[in-house]
């Protein structure tokens, strides 16, 4: 696993933090039920890191009861159910420790990767501490490699995904914007910083977008559900830096999970 790279790289990025938020978890509807296995992949916004009620199973994954994974399960009980995402998890970290959960008998595999691989943790502490024009070369950077091998390695784990799991509906969820523009945050970056994080999520969830149809994927946009609940929002469902909880930093909370992720992963599957 990778958190302890994930954690070294965060920590002078916590120097300049500014309003870190919680939300309580919402209610869930009474279980619907669906045909065939639900396999869940992926790295920390599957796993639910942010939202709190981790799990005794696999504590350094940090997999919540509160990740979208789980809501979903819980309404729509499918045949079985296989929480495999982790925190720290990349693309080749997938490919090698998630994809034994897949089988024949899959019916809906679903996804977040690629946030770690695209380099996002040194992205955030060189816009944080190193000034604009700083900021706007480490993104130009991290464009680079979304465009390059992290596309080259969605590719070999979207195929490999496809091989295990023949008949499922495979879900690829992206990344929301981080950042409310003109927000209420006194402290942190300028909004032209915030707005050049903002567009390099939309990047990736480009490139995540374009591999995703590529394999006949469905890709699932959460940018809209998340509008007006960025860091710096009035009402946030992510987690801005927190130097008490340091792997929490630019999570979702337990509403980003229940109304933003489950909300989005209804509309698709």
């Amino acid at each position: 696993m990778r958190q302890s790279r994930i954690t070294a790289g965060a920590c002078s990025l916590l120097l300049a933090a500014a309003c870190a938020y919680a939300g309580p978890a919402t209610a869930q509807q009474a279980p619907r039920t669906a045909s065939g296995g639900y396999v869940a992949l992926g790295d920390s916004y599957s796993s639910g890191v942010g939202a709190g009620d981790y799990l005794e199973s696999g504590k350094e994954c940090k997999r919540s009861s509160r990740a979208y994974p789980v809501l979903w399960a819980e309404a729509h009980a499918p045949a079985t159910f296989s929480f495999a995402a982790c925190n720290g998890a990349g693309v080749k970290d997938v490919l090698a420790d998630q994809l034994g959960h897949l089988s024949a008998r899959t019916g809906l595999v679903t996804l977040t990767v690629g946030g770690h691989d695209s380099g996002f943790v040194t992205v955030l502490a060189t816009c944080a501490l190193g000034g604009a024009e700083r900021c706007r070369s480490a993104v130009s950077r991290a464009r680079a490699t979304m465009d390059g091998s992290l596309a080259a390695d969605l590719d070999r784990l979207y195929t490999a995904v496809r091989g295990r799991a023949p008949a499922a509906r495979v879900v690829v969820l992206g990344y929301p914007h981080l950042y409310h523009l003109s927000g209420t945050c006194a402290l942190g970056l300028p909004d032209g910083e915030r707005a050049v994080l903002n567009d390099a999520v939309d990047h990736l969830n480009g490139v995540l977008a374009r591999r995703a149809a590529a394999h006949g994927f469905t890709f699932a946009d959460v940018t809209a559900a998340f509008a007006g609940h960025e860091i710096c929002s009035a009402s946030p469902w992510l987690h801005s830096v927190d130097v008490l909880a340091v792997t929490e930093s630019y999570h979702p909370t337990a509403p980003g999970q229940s109304l933003g992720y489950l909300q989005v992963l209804d509309r698709v599957s």
